[in-house]
Formats: C-alpha cells, sequence, structure tokens
C-alpha cells in the first residue's frame, strides 16, 4: 500500500495522464545529445572504448578519478561509499575491466583512495558514484567535487573551507548537470561538493525503506564517515524544493540515531523553494507536473511586477501583486488530475506516516544553526505563504533565520534569473554564520 507505483494503476484517467507525459518527457530526453556530465566516461589513450558501451542494466559502479595535487596545506580523507553491486564482465581490454570489479572487493583501489594529499594540480577532480536504477538508462546517484586549485591558499579561511563539504540536494526531476552551476560556484571558492539526486523513476515507484531511502543511506553513512575521519570538519546543507528538503530531514533522521553528535557538525542550512511543511496534494501535483513537463510548464516561467511595486524584500512579507502567466489547457488537466491522484497517495498510513516523521523532524528537530530561505512570490509549485509562515516558526523556536523573497523569479530558477543577488545572499550568509574566522583572517 505504501507504494506510489502500485496506486498509480487505481484512477484510470490518472494513469493516461501521467503515462502520456512520461512518454513525452523520455522522448525529450532520449533525443537530445547527451552529456559527460550525465553520464561518467573515463578517456584512455589506448582504448577506444568508454563506459557508455557497456549494457545499462549494469551501471553499478564507482568511478574515482585520479586525485591530483591540490595546493593545500591539509590531508582531506573522502572515503568511498559502501556499494556492493555485481559488475560484469564486458569484454573489454584488461584496463576497461579493472575498473568495473566491486569497489567493496578491491582493497587496493580503497586503499588509494582512502585518503589523498590535495596539493597542485592542473584542473579539478571528483569522484562519481553511480547506481542502478529502475530506469534503463543509468543516473548519477551522487558526485564529489574538488574545490578549484586557485581558491586554495595557506590562510584559515582556506582551511576552514577545505574542512566544509556543502551537500546540494537536488529538486524533483533534477540531474547532475542542473547542479553544475551551484557546484562551480562553491567550487570556485574553495569549497567541497556533493552534488545529490534522485531518478524520476525512483520517486514514481517509492516505497517506504525502498530504494530511494536506502540511497539516502548511502549518502549519510558517506558523510558520517567523512566527518569521523577527523576534527574540524563541517557540513552545510543547499536543499532545492521540496524533495531536497525532505531530504535533509530524513539524513538528520540518520544522524541522530546514528550519532547525535553529528548534528552539530553542521553549520549552516540554505533552503531553496521551500518548504510546505505539510502533505498538501496541490504542492506534490504542481511539483510532479513541471518535473514532466519541464520548460512547458506555466512553473518555469517568471512573472512581471507593476512597475510601482516592483521590487525586492527581504527577510518579510511581500505585497507585490504579479502578472502571472496562465497554465496551458493540457497543464490544467494534468494538475487536477495529479492533485486527485495524491489525494489518495498522501493519505496512504505507511506515506502519510513517513511524511509526518520527516516533517516533524524538520519542523522541531533541526540542529542549532542558521537558516537561509530563498524563495519568490511568483513560486507557482511552493507558495510564498507557506515558506514564510514556516520561516516565523523557526524563529519563535529561538533559531537564526534569514530570508531573502526574490518576488518574481520562478520556482528553483532563482539562481539563472539573478545570479548576483543570489550570490550576493549565499556570499553574506557563509561569511556570517559559517565561516566566522574568516573576518578576522
Amino acid at each position: 500500500m505504501g507504494s506510489l507505483s502500485g496506486i498509480f494503476h487505481r484512477p484510470v484517467v490518472a494513469a493516461s495522464a501521467v503515462a502520456i507525459a512520461s512518454i513525452y518527457t523520455d522522448i525529450h530526453d532520449k533525443f537530445r545529445p547527451s552529456k559527460s556530465l550525465d553520464t561518467p566516461s573515463l578517456e584512455h589513450p589506448n582504448s577506444s572504448n568508454s563506459i557508455e558501451d557497456i549494457n545499462p542494466s549494469w551501471v553499478s559502479h564507482v568511478l574515482v578519478s585520479k586525485l591530483g595535487n591540490l595546493s593545500s596545506v591539509t590531508r582531506i580523507r573522502i572515503p568511498l561509499p559502501n556499494i556492493n553491486y555485481p559488475i560484469p564482465s564486458t569484454g573489454h581490454s584488461s584496463f576497461s575491466n579493472s575498473l568495473y570489479s566491486s569497489v567493496t572487493s578491491s582493497p587496493c583501489l580503497l586503499n588509494l583512495y582512502q585518503s589523498a594529499e590535495l596539493a597542485k594540480a592542473p584542473k579539478r577532480t571528483a569522484y562519481t558514484a553511480t547506481v542502478p536504477s529502475s530506469s534503463s538508462s543509468s543516473e548519477v546517484l551522487y558526485r564529489w567535487h574538488l574545490p578549484e586549485p586557485n581558491a586554495i591558499d595557506v590562510s584559515d579561511c582556506s582551511l576552514a573551507k577545505s574542512r566544509t563539504v556543502v551537500v546540494l540536494l537536488g529538486w524533483l526531476g533534477a540531474k547532475q548537470k542542473h547542479l553544475k552551476r551551484y557546484a562551480d560556484w562553491y567550487t570556485s571558492r574553495g569549497f567541497h561538493v556533493i552534488t545529490f539526486t534522485f531518478p524520476m523513476a525512483e520517486i514514481l515507484s517509492y516505497k517506504v525503506g525502498g530504494k530511494a531511502e536506502q540511497h539516502i543511506d548511502v549518502l549519510a553513512n558517506h558523510l558520517a564517515d567523512w566527518l569521523e575521519g577527523e576534527s574540524g570538519k563541517n557540513l552545510v546543507f543547499h536543499t532545492f524544493s521540496n524533495t531536497g528538503w525532505l531530504t535533509y530531514g530524513a539524513i538528520l533522521e540518520k544522524f541522530q540515531k546514528q550519532d547525535h553528535t553529528l548534528m552539530g557538525r553542521i553549520r549552516g542550512c540554505i533552503v531553496d523553494s521551500a518548504p510546505v511543511a505539510a502533505p498538501d496534494p496541490q504542492v506534490w501535483a504542481s511539483g510532479f507536473s513541471a518535473a514532466f513537463l519541464k520548460k512547458q510548464s506555466v512553473a518555469t516561467k517568471r512573472c512581471t511586477a507593476t512597475n510601482e511595486q516592483r521590487g525586492l524584500q527581504v527577510s518579510g512579507e511581500t505585497k507585490t501583486v504579479l502578472v502571472e502567466a496562465k497554465p496551458a489547457i493540457t497543464e490544467t488537466a494534468l494538475l487536477l488530475v495529479l492533485e486527485k491522484f495524491f489525494e489518495v497517495v498522501l493519505n496512504l498510513p505507511a506515506v502519510n506516516r513517513r511524511l509526518t516523521d520527516v516533517m516533524g523532524q524538520l519542523k522541531s528537530g533541526q540542529p542549532r544553526c542558521p537558516q537561509l530561505y530563498i524563495y519568490s512570490s511568483a513560486d507557482k509549485v511552493i507558495p510564498a505563504g507557506s515558506v514564510e509562515s514556516f520561516i516565523k516558526e523557526q524563529q519563535r523556536s529561538g533559531r537564526e533565520v534569514r530570508a531573502c523573497n526574490f518576488i518574481s523569479t520562478p520556482h528553483v530558477d532563482h539562481f539563472r534569473h539573478d545570479p548576483k543577488l543570489y550570490t550576493s545572499q549565499l556570499s553574506q550568509f557563509l561569511e556570517d554564520s559559517v565561516l566566522t574566522c574568516c573576518k578576522h583572517s
């Protein structure tokens, strides 16, 4: 009863609408040229074969790039995630075959990359963990990005950044390429970054305790291993939409159960385009509609404000009247069907109980770290009023909270529409709340 895929077969109209939207999305994706950021690849001068040639049903492997020398005086441990999926023989060269052995059965690989001396390197490096998904194509679970060499020096501020990992938790339907812009901004300033995304198929086939939650456990365990490696290491979470925010809540639950001291290592949380702290069918319908239709969705369109009321308001309620785009007839129909569907799904006992637990953790069990909320009155998925209501609750509980309303920018698209304001908010938050030592360096 806790499976979304099982419930999908009940309303015939819902199945038809979502199937059409899914087929449209699949066709759109399959005929788009693939990019190296989405599918891990390895170039070798003596081999013409690539990882993309492997049967997609055997995509589980860990690709660890050679960690070069970055100029830093600190030794950074980067533990490999505990992923133990079988890798078949592919008939490639012995060099290629050696990469596809199970990570947990390769002590040489583990010993080689358990820690790396970061000194000067010509380019940034990263390693990627891929896991099998229920879809036919491989999708990256998460990627670790190392700081850019020119962002590292011997100052106390640089040392603090090198001991901080920013964890980017993507929105519904986000892929690694969508988070690259954010990761590049952080790594250019000397931070380590992890980008985490869910394949859409795993969300649609969600079961309590199923594959999606197992993947969150892999990430949480990896972060805990890194934190426990040596003292002085910290985390900053940057979440997107309700999907990223709920993922953050599940990680907090894991930390709380595993070792409550891990909560104290979280130095800050940035929430982009969230939250709605209740299982709201309309919000879920809007989110899935936007994920299915992508650029064709009205949720991706920027609103315009009247000249008299155009502007920005920080940390307060807004009264701006916006000229909003109207959804097409097909999107309106899809929204109605999805809303009826989620009225059923979100009230299933197992699903409702799980969401209530995670949201409860986020309401009252967050770490005592500063929070920054970035949202917009024009957001078609997450109402600004819900965000502002949650901000007030957090402030009443004694937490340090900042907020910025971008007024007219669409859902999870504030950075692209106003990068100057977005990055200034991030920089100020990090300087004041996370990297306090940098003020005196």
